[in-house]
């Protein structure tokens, strides 16, 4: 894929994700923009983290982001990460999308904060956050 389609399809995954209706569409552009490992969305997906409502977006925002690996989006996801603990129900699948995302980041800022779950009663989130 040249620059020029590269780029068009880019736009076209930008437009959907914040202007489509259905969240599949979404999701779907969100991972597409993973996939394509594309720095330049890294801010944009962040914007959309703070106000996406629908969980299954935000599940795929996450995994995008740590898809692309880029240390500007460790806070928004440590942010996503302390609303979930805040919460009185926890949910286990957000909790693992986002330790997989800030290991595949690689920020220490993000230490502290994987450190928390070392002592996890749930073996997979102990495990998740040892690795």
């Amino acid at each position: 894929m040249n620059w020029h389609e590269q780029n068009t399809k880019y736009n076209a995954l930008i437009k959907n994700l914040f202007h489509k209706e259905d969240w599949q569409k979404r999701a779907e552009a969100s991972r597409e923009l993973g996939i394509m490992r594309e720095g330049r969305a890294v801010n944009l997906l962040c914007r959309v983290l703070r106000s996406e409502k629908d969980h299954l977006v935000v599940n795929r925002v996450i995994e995008a982001l740590g898809k692309i690996g880029d240390g500007r989006a460790t806070l928004r996801i440590i942010e996503k990460l302390r609303e979930e603990l805040n919460k009185t129900k926890i949910d286990k699948h957000r909790i693992i999308y986002i330790l997989e995302a800030l290991k595949r980041i690689k920020d220490k800022r993000a230490l502290e904060h994987i450190g928390f779950f070392l002592n996890s009663d749930d073996e997979e989130i102990k495990t998740l956050a040892r690795e």
